[in-house]
């Protein structure tokens, strides 16, 4: 959404105490204790730097003019070391393009040289040039005429300068970028002093232009630097400081011409503080003032300015600013809120992206923020409370287990783990995962187990091995655990003691004895059903899934082969969908009795159990 700037807004407003800067990619805002930075990185995620900053209580911070130097000083200070920050998330993984702190300071002093250069040697140096080598000025006029002369040229010098200076970086490609993202700063500031709530739509129908801007701020400078340096000159012909005078004192009218230029730039150089303080006293008055045409009259030329440093942002670029904004009204207002690095996290913006993404994908678990929280953290679910920021490692790591969640893939496969009967259980996508309902399978096996002294037990098909990891922990008896993929074996060995022997065998293949007791979770959806199913479920093995065109084709194989691995006496206990309790049964009823049917806690059909005949 880009909409046409408009130079002033409509309506009150109330000027706020938070202001800003453009930076690379990115925006600072700054308020009473707290500055934050919101830039975009290479993927384009928003990342967010924030710090506490000291309320400004100081004598110096109260003084007019003195506070103004101060203010200046910390701006330039801050200022770059707002962009150093940002500079890093510019750069990204490229380390050639990263800056240390020495080239940091050579390109700082870099920018200080190239500014006095530019706004006090280059008009010094076409003066002289001009007026007194090709004119000689000061030998033709009143001394106070030469120095109106030399303040008027010079001042126009200056305002060229300064707007050549912003027209030719306002045609850099990442220059007008930055311009753009100064825009979402005035913009953003301007929907809050409008009193609209600070949504990308409100933000984009404000003006990119705003009475406490730098571009302002340098113009107010320029042109108080004219008047300072005009009085000051005048100051110093009434001291006897004049071309003439240093001519004789030098016995050269070259060397005095210089000696004077040099000594009005030295002048210049040591007047800027006091030239930032008045422009600073300037700027808040102006910013202060009523919105009528008066006042407008000192707005306009740094309106004029800005149109040059500010340009329409996108949408994405106004999000940013409004992050940074919102992030430093926060601090503001909470002083607990702990400060964060790029890509850290407090747990409340924790908290906030996990609902976010799962609004938009659809995931409707009130419970599942909290569990992805406790993986990512590494506590207990109770814990939580006491933790007030997650670090960048732990960030990364929640963004990026979040991505996978909506995407689809089940929550314990995001973790690589899950819960069975209490114990922690490694899972990932070569097997199945473990279902509250498969507890009851397991609960009623390990009944039967204990309540006739069973010896040996036999978990067939056992995936992630978590049945079987239940019986090594609840009884004594012998366990084994069979399963026809070797990726399912492999997982299953992560959950169970050495003492459980791991068998591959595709149903009773490769099982060589009896036991007292088999249990298994077979698959036993239809094949046609299962395309149909949620995809938490299907990008489970299919083979897990899958029990033919009935649905019972694995029971089949079960049924008709168990008795001849089960010891006089033993069972079988099979958990079942919920409706293939009758066709199991059925099943069973030739070679097994004592069949039973035990509903899961939603009373659903769930386990059979039967004993051997």
């Amino acid at each position: 959404m880009k909409k046409k700037d408009k130079w002033t807004n409509p309506g009150k407003y109330t000027p706020c105490n938070i202001g800003g800067q453009a930076l690379l990619e990115g925006v600072m805002m700054r308020g009473k204790t707290s500055s934050a930075i919101c830039c975009r990185d290479e993927k384009g995620e928003l990342v967010v730097y924030t710090e506490r900053t000291s309320e400004r209580k100081k004598w110096y911070h109260r003084w007019p003019i003195i506070r103004g130097i101060t203010s200046f000083l910390f701006s330039l200070v801050g200022g770059v070391k707002y962009i150093w920050k940002s500079a890093e998330i510019y750069a990204g993984d490229d380390e050639d393009m990263k800056l240390g702190k020495g080239g940091m300071i050579f390109a700082v002093l870099l920018a200080v040289i190239l500014a006095i250069g530019l706004f006090i040697f280059l008009p010094t140096l076409a003066f002289y040039l001009i007026f007194d080598l090709a004119i000689n000025l000061s030998e033709k006029v009143d001394p106070n005429v030469y120095i109106l002369i030399m303040s008027l040229f010079k001042g126009v010098m200056k305002v060229i300068i300064l707007v050549f200076y912003l027209f030719l970086t306002s045609r850099l490609k990442d220059i007008r970028r930055t311009y753009m993202y100064h825009g979402a700063e005035h913009r953003t500031i301007n929907c809050f002093e409008h009193n609209l709530p600070l949504t990308v739509e409100n933000v984009q129908s404000c003006s990119t232009r705003h009475a406490r801007c730098g571009t302002t701020f340098m113009f107010y400078t320029v042109m108080i630097s004219v008047f300072v340096m005009a009085l000051i000159t005048w100051i110093l012909a009434l001291l006897g400081v004049t071309t003439l005078s240093v001519q004789a004192v030098v016995n050269s009218e070259g060397l005095g011409k210089v000696l004077y230029n040099l000594i009005c730039m030295g002048v210049g150089l040591l007047s800027l503080p006091f030239i930032a303080g008045v422009s600073y006293e300037l700027l808040r008055l102006i910013a202060k003032a009523p919105d009528n045409w008066f006042f407008r009259i000192f707005k306009a030329p740094g309106f004029a300015l800005q149109a040059l440093t500010t340009k329409i942002p996108d949408d994405d670029q106004a999000e940013t600013a409004i992050v940074a904004f919102k992030k430093v009204m926060e601090m503001d207002a909470d002083e607990s809120i702990p400060t964060l690095d790029f890509y850290e996290m407090t747990m409340t913006d924790a908290r906030a992206f996990i609902e976010k993404k799962y609004a938009e994908a659809g995931v409707d678990d009130p419970s599942e923020p909290d569990w992805l929280l406790v993986n990512v953290l590494g506590v207990k679910r109770n814990q939580l409370v006491h933790v007030k920021k997650l670090t960048k490692e732990q960030a990364l790591d929640l963004k990026a287990k979040v991505e996978k969640r909506v995407q689809g893939l089940p929550l314990d496969y995001v973790t690589g783990k899950s819960d069975f009967l209490g114990y922690e259980i490694n899972v990932d996508e070569r097997v199945h995962l473990p279902r509250m309902e498969t507890e009851v399978t397991a609960l009623e096996g390990i009944m039967l187990v204990k309540n006739n002294e069973y010896k040996t037990v036999l978990d067939l098909m056992t995936g992630s091995g978590c049945i079987a990891r239940a019986f090594a922990e609840r009884t004594i008896a012998e366990v084994s655990a069979s399963d026809v993929s070797d990726d399912a074996l492999e997982v299953a060995r992560t959950n169970l003691p050495e003492a459980v022997t791991l068998i591959k065998s595709d149903v009773f293949g490769n099982i060589s004895q009896k036991y007292d007791l088999i249990i298994s979770n077979p698959p036993y959806i239809k094949s046609s059903e299962i395309d149909g199913l949620q995809k938490e479920v299907t990008c489970q093995p299919r083979i897990s899934l899958d029990g033919g065109e009935d649905g019972l084709d694995v029971y089949r194989k079960i049924i008709a082969s168990a008795p001849d691995y089960i010891n006089d006496g033993g069972a079988l206990v099979l958990e079942i969908g919920h409706t293939q309790a009758e066709e199991v049964c059925a099943l069973l009823a030739e070679k097994f009795c004592s069949i039973k049917t035990i509903k899961d806690l939603s009373g659903s059909d769930r386990v059979i159990t039967a004993i051997k005949k």
